[in-house]
């Protein structure tokens, strides 16, 4: 089944190199921009909205990661601390590191899949954040589905935002949609959907924090 992609012209070298470059500053940027919501504890959830969080998945994974990483800082020292420009270049590239780790574990617990009164915003780490208006939602619905690894998030008319290749939210639209997903076409860039499966922890708290906003609106 073919992607629907509002943009149909492949871009060029250039211009995906420019895009990687924006993409990767917005990448550093919003690891900051997480570690300081950790602190501030303020998630970016609307006022009057639910947060439902999808990282318990992978939670262990960037734990150990983290530990790794900082495991790892002293060790090294330990070993180049005779040669202090190797020192010092391990130590920033290690510290950047275990950072990003930190900025990104961050950025997954603060930025949870919201639901509120303007509607759901599906979120994933750093860069996804795809807001569905009440006025185009016409279900939400529990249905868990396992897909095979890495199929691309746009499948024809249909956005999924899997976690460990499952999804077990869907949400059907009453029409074709547009997203934009971060990146150029044929996986990034504008693309009408009819349908969006997600992975949301805690299904049931998703569904129950959506009905009162879908009797709304009907």
């Amino acid at each position: 089944m073919s992607t629907v992609s509002i943009e149909t012209a492949a871009p060029s070298p250039w211009r995906r190199f420019l895009s990687l470059a924006h993409r990767a500053l917005l990448a550093e940027l919003r690891i900051y921009a997480s570690i300081g919501r950790a602190i501030a504890r303020r998630p970016a959830v609307p006022r009057g909205g639910t947060g439902i969080g999808y990282h318990r998945p992978v939670l262990t994974i960037l734990i150990v990661f983290i530990v790794l990483s900082a495991v790892e800082l002293p060790i090294i020292d330990l070993i180049v601390h005779r040669w202090p420009a190797v020192r010092i270049a391990f130590l920033i590239v290690g510290i950047w590191g275990l950072t990003w780790m930190i900025g990104l574990l961050c950025a997954m617990l603060l930025r949870p899949h919201s639901v509120g009164p303007d509607g759901i915003q599906v979120r994933n780490g750093l860069e996804i954040d795809v807001a569905l208006p009440w006025a185009e939602v016409a279900s939400v619905a529990i249905n868990r589905r396992i897909d095979e690894p890495k199929q691309p998030r746009i499948i024809g008319a249909e956005y999924a935002e899997r976690m460990q290749d499952e999804t077990n939210i869907e949400i059907e639209l009453e029409r074709p949609y547009a997203v934009r997903l971060p990146g150029l076409p044929p996986r990034g860039g504008e693309h009408l959907v009819a349908s969006v499966r997600i992975w949301a922890d805690d299904p049931r708290a998703f569904l129950d924090a959506a009905r009162p906003f879908l009797l709304d609106a009907d």
